[in-house]
């Protein structure tokens, strides 16, 4: 499965979150540095939630699935 989600850090307390490859989100401060802290101890599919919920890109058809998945 390919990754929807990435991000990049610069030196100056930013975090660009990129979502199939375009940039949708800049974390500063201390946004930035929570983030950071948090993804560290992620793995990939923990990761990748992290950064959906922070863009609000948490909703992109993965509803049915979920829904599908608590009826087994």
């Amino acid at each position: 499965m390919k990754d929807l989600f990435s991000y990049q850090a610069s030196k100056d307390d930013k975090v660009f979150l990129f979502w199939n490859g375009k940039q949708v989100e800049i974390l500063k401060g201390r946004e930035a540095r929570t983030f950071m802290a948090k993804i560290i101890g992620l793995d990939q599919q923990g990761g990748q939630l992290l950064m959906a919920k922070l863009t609000g890109h948490f909703k992109r058809g993965n509803e049915r699935e979920a829904k599908e998945n608590r009826g087994r």
